[in-house]
This record gives C-alpha cells, structure tokens and sequence, in this order.
C-alpha cells in the first residue's frame, strides 16, 4: 500500500511573508522529509527567492484588505478545494486571511491547523462590527486548531480571554525567529546620526510620527537623518500614500530607500532602528537590528515593549506621540560612543539567549512529529 508524501502546506496572504520570514523553517521542513508546499499571491518583489527556495508554490488571488464578501467566500471555497486534493497532514497559516478562511477550510476538510498569529492587526485597535465578526470568524476556524502559535503574551490573552482560543491550544513563540549566522554584529558607522524605519509603509505603524519627530529632531540638528525602508502599501486600510512619502522626500525631512530583499547594509548603516508602531506581534525589523547589534527606539504597546528595556538596549516612546519619539531620539544622540556600543551588544545578547530561529523551528517540528499519518 502506498503511503502519502509528509505534505506540509504553508499559507500566507504574500509570497514576500513566507520568504522572509518563514524560509528557515521551509528548509528545515525538508530536511526533516516533509514536503513543504506554499499557497500565496504572486508577489513580483519574492518571485525570484520563491524560486530559489525549490519549493512548490500554488498561486492564489487574494484582496488583503478587501471586505467582498464574495471575494471571501470564494477564497474558502478556493482553500477548501486544495486542501481537499492535497491532503497535507497539516495546514500551516501565516496572517490574518490565511488563518481565518485557510483555517475554516482545515476544519472542514479534516486537515490539523498549526495558526500563528504574528499580530493582530488593524482590525483589532479598535472595536466595531468588523472586530466582532473578525473574531467570530477566528473562533470558528480555530475551534478545532491543534496549536495556535502566539508572537507575544497581550496577543495570546486577548485570543483566550475572548474565547477565541482555549488555553490549551495556546503557545507563545519568539516571533519568526532571527538567523543569527545570517545577521551579525556591524561595527558603528561614522558620520550623522541616522536613525531607520524599516516595514511597510503604513499610518499604523507609526510611520507619521515617525515624519514629525524627524521634524521636531532637525529643527536642533539639522543634520541628523531619517530614513524609511519598505514598500508602499497602498491596498492596505492604514497605507501611508506615495504622494505623502514624495512630499516628505522633498521637504528634506526623510530619504526614502524603497524597498530591499536584504535589509542588512541598511541596518548596518544605522544608529539606531526605530519603531513607532501602533501594536505588533514581534516585529522581525527590531529582531534583526537587534542581531546586528543596533540600539532599538520603539513604542510601549504589546510586541515592541518586549524587545526593549530603556537604557540597557534602547528607548521606549509613548504610541501616536510624536514628541515622545523625538525625545527617545535625542536621548541616543546625546548618549556616547561607548554607551551606544553597550546597548548594541545587550540587543545582540537578548536575541542570542530568546529569538533565534532555531525555537522556532523547534516548536513546528515538536507539533508536526506528533502529528498521526496522512489521511488516506
């Protein structure tokens, strides 16, 4: 009798999200004998990446933001329909629409889901109908989940306290993980202090407030620079417009980078990284400056507090508050040399001792192993 291939299935709403941050566990999947698959959108930025990853790629369309609730119901049917003709032995979902229409479509296909919810997103910042339904739909496609994967403690309380998950089904992970060989300490770069956003472009993430501390910084020194690494994402609710990121590049307040496959001689080129973001999972930006030893600047809101302690390894800013980003930022620039140097190697020792990739991997291999045989 022939046995089905170990086929793993990893979704998520961009072939971008799954490259950057999930292409470690896809090859350590293999190495294990499974056999990864993806379905995601195309995404030209990742295409070549997908490509040399070797891995077998099942091209959806999906509207990210969109509220077409025929879209929706045809983005079920269009899971339900691959999982029922693939038959992995587990589903693996990344992001928000993957977890909940691929997630109902696991459960009523029989397919064990493995979920990660590496944030909670627009969504959730506020309550409304579209939060109330969110979550009906979270606690449906989630009832049968053999784990629920959390990047930080709020976000895994909100999930339980609400009902949406048991606490049984719940694990905390450190986000996506950093591969340490990959991002390794840069030594300090000399000339004005230079401080980077790195992430999408979007209103909740901080990037306005982001603009006006740069205002409020050079306004005393003129020479410190600010600079955003990303793309514009302007299909998302909380985009920031390309009109507004030229209108910042002329004034002089910002220099924009576009967007990058390799973020490392950006960070390395920085005095500190800064996140001024509304609320996050565990933002991967700060992870890997971290790993490169960079001082982070980040808001106090769940998912950035964690990787920060004020004065030891950076500063932390009150969230939508411009004035106390600025703060933080002119409270690195009167820091010295050495001090700075300090903050950079305790970045560098938390990620070592809490956020390498290898936890993370770790914890999808210990579920999947106890996972039983392809249904037949």
């Amino acid at each position: 009798m022939s046995t089905a291939p170990r086929r793993v299935v990893l979704a998520g709403n961009s072939s971008w999200n799954i490259v950057n941050f999930r292409g470690g566990l896809i090859h350590a999947l293999k190495a294990a004998g499974y056999e990864p698959m993806v379905i995601a959108p195309v995404d030209p930025a990742a295409e070549q990446r997908m490509a040399d990853m070797g891995v077998e790629r099942i091209v959806i369309g999906m509207e990210r933001s969109g509220l077409n609730p025929f879209a929706e119901l045809r983005l079920m049917l269009t899971y339900r329909r691959l999982l029922k003709n693939l038959r992995p032995i587990a589903y693996l979902g990344f992001t928000i629409k993957p977890n909940i229409y691929g997630g109902i479509a696991a459960r009523l296909t029989g397919v064990p889901l493995i979920a990660n919810i590496s944030g909670l997103g627009t969504v959730f910042l506020k309550r409304g109908w579209l939060q109330a339904l969110v979550s009906r739909l979270y606690r449906f496609a989630f009832k049968r989940a053999v784990v629920t994967f959390f990047q930080n403690p709020d976000d895994l309380a909100v999930f339980v306290d609400r009902g949406l998950v048991n606490q049984a089904q719940a694990r905390l992970l450190p986000g996506s993980g950093v591969d340490l060989e990959r991002f390794q300490p840069a030594p300090p770069m000399p000339g004005p202090d230079t401080f980077l956003f790195v992430g999408r472009l979007l209103g909740d993430k901080g990037v306005r407030e982001f603009v006006e501390a740069a205002r409020i910084v050079q306004s005393e020194v003129p020479e410190a620079r600010f600079q955003l690494l990303g793309p514009i994402d302007e299909g998302n609710r909380s985009a920031v417009t390309k009109r507004e990121v030229d209108h910042w590049v002329a004034e002089g307040t910002v220099d924009y980078l576009g967007a990058a496959e390799d973020v490392r001689p950006y960070i390395g080129r920085a005095t500190a990284v800064v996140l001024p973001s509304y609320r996050e999972g565990l933002p991967r930006s700060l992870l890997e400056a971290a790993a490169m030893a960079r001082p982070l600047i980040a808001s106090d809101v769940p998912g950035c507090r964690e990787l920060v302690e004020p004065g030891v390894n950076g500063f932390l800013c009150e969230v939508r508050n411009a004035s106390s980003l600025a703060k933080a930022l002119k409270m690195i620039m009167k820091t010295s040399g050495e001090a700075r140097s300090r903050m950079g190697e305790a970045s560098r020792q938390m990620v070592e001792r809490h956020y390498s990739q290898t936890v993370v991997i770790s914890a999808y291999l210990d579920v999947l192993g106890k996972l039983g045989a392809p249904r037949s």
